[in-house]
């Protein structure tokens, strides 16, 4: 028997041995009680990266903030760990725990739009497509992300980089208010004006501080379709478009949102894309984005109008649930000559025809944004790189991750400082601090008071002061 076939069993044993202590919980909840012996189990205890294999003691499928309430409570008096899912879309698969408590908002997921005010509250279980969808019936959106199942809490609890926050600021910077359960399991509502000290340390802190159940954003109007230019050049003009599209997305105009990546094809042919979509009156768009089509000599180029739903799902089929995923992420200011000498050979060995070379395009209104005005600290980025390993086979697990590793190494001299929360795994206590600079003593604070135990601490921890 191998070592990690009898890990699980004890782990199984233990769960097994202490399950009649949870079974009280089960006529309790509004909601639904999953446990190791029920049917759905190993359906439930899944998240979307297919790396993660961890077998919690009980999944709580809330239906309302009350259910939030009564699992918080129960997990404390049994002193139990707790992990918090909505989307499970966290790469280190920190939405999921061995043997203790997932407390699961997936089922929570009413929306209401309140059109005249341009404000909607939104619950914690919807994901990206479903808030989108809600939003646009009326001709409104924020900033929210490029996958669609990606849930709504995570992404707005670590800041938020989306196609519109160039032009509005990151999701967390659109947030008026946000519900909350805490540590003592108790109902509260953050706000500017009340418990503005909360307020301040989850817009960016995430989930550090109690589970988010409900959030109040700001809405801005959107026509339904956005002007798009997607460019996919062969890899031998690759160094040459990098460094045009490192000039173009530094000067461009708020409107603006130019991704681009490093792929590959079934074939092992490699090329470099660059997606930019307008987020502004069409005509102004076809002149910046003609500007970016006239640079080199694409294998593919076009410029059309796609409805917004698509282009926020367009990511979807390169990020389906199941597969194994691994990334390390930094921030650029720029894409330099030493930065692209760095990244062009990496790539070229990745393992995976599958795998990507990431430039997610920030900067513009977040900039703008003060770094001490909300946890969110790096205002100052231009680009989020990130290589993204991507594969199926458990054998191929170590080549991918040494891959991807390689790359972020390369790529550190470079780097501006820190990492998006939303982007790190489990990468230590420093990697941590990374994340939050100049915020994380204020934030370590705000932790002691809100939650001195660390009972949230299945998350990427900031420890109490």
């Amino acid at each position: 028997m191998s070592t990690e076939t009898a890990s699980s069993n004890i782990l199984n044993d233990k769960i097994h041995t202490a399950s009649h202590q949870f079974e009280p919980l089960r006529g309790t909840l509004h909601g639904t009680l999953v446990m190791p012996r029920d049917p759905d189990y190993d359906e439930a205890r899944r998240v979307w990266n297919g790396i993660v294999d961890k077998r919690p003691a009980m999944i709580v499928y809330c239906a309302d903030a009350d259910d939030v309430v009564t699992a918080v409570r129960f997990a404390r008096s049994i002193d139990l760990r707790v992990a918090v899912r909505s989307g499970g879309h966290n790469v280190a698969g920190l939405s999921v725990c061995d043997g203790g408590m997932v407390i699961d908002l997936s089922r929570m997921k009413q929306i209401d739009v309140d059109a005249d005010r341009r404000i909607v509250r939104a619950e914690a279980g919807l994901n990206l497509g479903e808030f989108d969808r809600a939003t646009m019936a009326h001709g409104l959106a924020t900033t929210t992300g490029v996958i669609s199942d990606t849930g709504l809490a995570g992404l707005t609890l670590g800041g938020g980089f989306g196609k519109l926050g160039r032009k509005y600021g990151l999701t967390c910077d659109n947030l008026v208010a946000v519900e909350m359960v805490t540590a003592d399991g108790q109902k509260r509502v953050a706000s500017d004006r009340a418990h503005s000290d909360l307020f301040w340390a989850v817009r960016g802190g995430g989930g550090n501080f109690g589970i988010a159940t409900a959030f109040h954003f700001r809405l801005h109007p959107l026509d339904p379709e956005l002007l798009v230019c997607s460019l996919v050049y062969p890899f031998e003009q690759a160094r040459a478009a990098l460094r045009f599209y490192d000039q173009f997305a530094r000067n461009a105009p708020d409107e603006v949102s130019a991704d681009a990546a490093f792929t590959a094809n079934p074939c092992g042919e490699r090329f470099f894309s660059i997606s930019a979509c307008y987020a502004g009156a069409p005509e102004s768009g076809r002149q910046v984005l003609e500007t970016l089509m006239a640079f080199g000599s694409p294998l593919d180029c076009r410029l059309e109008r796609l409805p917004y739903l698509q282009i926020q799902s367009n990511g979807d089929g390169a990020f389906p649930r199941g597969r194994r995923y691994y990334w390390k992420a930094q921030f650029l200011r720029e894409i330099g000559d030493g930065a692209i000498d760095a990244v062009m050979g990496a790539y070229e060995r990745s393992p995976s025809l599958s795998s990507l070379l990431v430039f997610q395009h920030v900067g513009g209104a977040i900039s703008r944004v003060s770094g001490s005005e909300s946890a969110y600290p790096h205002r100052d980025a231009s680009f989020d790189c990130f290589p993204v390993a991507i594969w199926d086979d458990t054998a191929e697990d170590a080549v991918n991750v040494e891959w991807a590793r390689g790359i972020w190494e390369a790529l550190r001299p470079y780097s501006s400082g820190g990492v998006y929360a939303n982007n790190l795994g489990e990468e230590g206590d420093e990697r941590v601090k990374e994340a939050y600079g100049n915020n994380y003593a204020r934030l370590a604070s705000i932790k002691r008071q809100y939650d001195p135990d660390n009972f949230f601490r299945m998350n990427q921890n900031i420890a109490p002061a």
